[in-house]
């Protein structure tokens, strides 16, 4: 099985400092609804996961995080993909949890979920969280300089092995040239 794992505010969506909190900020990144589109025609089977702590805030609660989600996969669909799967933490930043990204639980639960080993599995993030997790399960990191990943790139400590592209649709032409 072909998979791919993308996060979500800053490499599909525009992200915001306030968080995305209603589905109307949700906006796509141009280009990378047709990025998704293409993976799917590809046979990739797409997952995002997201680290959605404006729940455990209280900025939001769960089912205005599924509207936001509902309102992401009609737009994909309508571009010609399909996102197979969201995988999120909820839990506020300060929260011990092992699903929130550094920490590999999310990624864990994605291997288990569809049984495959994340070994090489592209996973495409604009922070350093989103690759640190990744490369914690073998999982091959890509930073997208979207959303915080130019700042991302700047800071450097980047896991070995780190590819950077300019967008999420630049990075799918790659995976798939």
């Amino acid at each position: 099985m072909k998979l791919i794992i993308l996060d979500r505010d800053g490499v599909i969506n525009h992200d915001s400092a306030q968080f995305i909190k209603t589905p109307a900020e949700w906006k796509p990144i141009p280009g990378s609804l047709d990025a998704i589109a293409r993976l799917t025609q590809a046979d990739y089977r797409v997952v995002v996961a997201t680290n959605q702590s404006g729940v455990g805030r209280g900025l939001f609660d769960m089912d205005t995080l599924n509207t936001i989600h509902a309102k992401m996969h009609r737009a994909v669909q309508s571009a010609g993909g399909r996102i197979d799967a969201i995988f999120y933490c909820p839990h506020a930043a300060d929260s011990k949890c092992g699903c929130r990204k550094p920490r590999p639980g999310m990624f864990e639960r994605i291997a288990a979920c569809f049984n495959v080993d994340l070994a090489g599995t592209p996973a495409v993030g604009d922070s350093l969280r989103d690759l640190q997790a990744a490369a914690a399960v073998g999982a091959r990191p890509w930073l997208v300089l979207t959303g915080k990943g130019e700042k991302t790139c700047n800071e450097g400590n980047l896991p070995d092995g780190t590819l950077i592209f300019p967008d999420l649709a630049t990075a799918v032409e790659h995976l798939l040239a």
